[in-house]
């Protein structure tokens, strides 16, 4: 005999009604992760395309100069096919000068793409934090003291300058590490004091300009305000050989970069060392700062300016190492062919570059008070 069926109920369905939770079918050709592809997908075009724009620049800073040579005659000579004089002119002449430039923004903008990043501060560059005054002051103790040096007079203190550079941005940065450190980093704490050092250390640096003789004081004042004036490949290979070494190094820091943007607590819970990285992070940051200085002084803002530029054009959470170091390159070459081509005179390329980030300093400020205002 059949069991009696309730009223209301019928007999069990052959499939189980669908959950709320369950998901959707996925469509046929669509794929997961689509907005991550999207993100690399401009990283990549964006950074192409500013390596196109920084060769074309270079390729116009090569051809410009007071015997003009067209851009076919450029690239013949780079490949070898010019004439003795068009040799002359390009690979002794104006090559070191590009190539130095394009080094030179390239180590200041990723030494500034590091310090932003380990800081989580915008505000936290080389300039800011004191480590480009520190190796300026070494690089001026060299020049004066020693009566010359690299770039200077050569000779047996050949190394003179780029060696004082490294050795100001090392003890710079340490002490600034050091009086900031309460158990841990605070960005805005590290920039306070950086403030200061980078004061502290301006004055010393005028001091021993004024104690100075005249022609080594000329040789530090045109050194200080950022010049490629007179830049030779002897000039030029310190900066490549600190950047060659220390870019590789600072791409193994790419993960704990990344990490770190959650927060110290956070990373240190997903096995990130931080102040091991942090350390290694500034390091290779005061070493890129100390190579540019050393080759062409201190060039202000390119550190600040060009991680954010490369930050917006590449649409990532934070600056990008390559896209800022490309982006920094261009800043420098191009500001040094504007400085020779359209302003009067020869007007050395850090008093443009400070001319032009110091309204995007102001900007910045401005637009992260209303943000937190809001």
């Amino acid at each position: 005999m059949s069991a009696p069926v309730r009223a209301g109920v019928g007999p069990a369905p052959d499939t189980a009604p669908s959950r709320p939770d369950a998901r959707p079918p996925r469509r046929a050709g669509s794929r997961g992760g689509a907005p991550g592809t999207s993100r690399r997908t401009r990283l990549v075009v964006a950074t192409g395309a500013s390596l196109v724009v920084l060769a074309v620049v270079a390729v116009l800073a090569v051809s410009a100069g007071s015997s003009s040579l067209g851009v076919t005659d450029v690239v013949r000579t780079l490949l070898g096919a010019g004439t003795p004089g068009q040799e002359l002119i390009v690979l002794e002449l104006r090559l070191p000068r590009v190539v130095g430039a394009v080094v030179v923004g390239a180590c200041l903008g990723l030494a500034g793409a590091l310090t932003q990043t380990f800081a989580r501060n915008p505000l936290a560059t080389p300039d800011i934090l004191g480590v480009t005054s520190g190796a300026g002051l070494g690089a001026v103790s060299a020049i004066v003291l020693a009566g010359g040096g690299y770039a200077v007079t050569g000779g047996l203190l050949s190394f003179g300058v780029p060696v004082a550079a490294v050795l100001g941005a090392l003890v710079t940065s340490a002490l600034v590490y050091g009086l900031s450190w309460r158990g841990g980093i605070d960005s805005y704490r590290l920039i306070l004091i950086g403030i200061g050092m980078t004061a502290s250390l301006g004055g010393l640096t005028s001091y021993l300009v004024a104690r100075a003789q005249i022609t080594e004081a000329a040789a530090a004042t045109q050194w200080l305000v950022g010049s490629l004036s007179g830049m030779s490949w002897s000039s030029v290979w310190p900066a490549v050989v600190v950047l060659a070494v220390i870019a590789p190094l600072a791409a193994t820091q790419t993960r704990a970069l990344d990490v770190s943007q959650l927060g110290d607590d956070l990373s240190t819970g997903l096995g990130v060392a931080v102040q091991r990285h942090r350390l290694a992070v500034l390091v290779c940051a005061v070493l890129l700062t100390a190579g540019a200085v050393s080759a062409a002084g201190p060039l202000e803002f390119v550190a600040f300016v060009a991680p954010q530029v490369a930050r917006r054009l590449t649409g990532t959470g934070r600056p990008p190492l390559v896209g800022s170091a490309v982006i920094g390159g261009l800043i420098v070459v191009g500001a040094d062919l504007v400085t020779r081509t359209l302003l009067p005179g020869e007007v050395p390329v850090g008093i443009l570059t400070a001319i032009i980030g110091a309204p995007y300093l102001i900007w910045l400020l401005i637009r992260h008070r209303k943000d937190e205002r809001a």
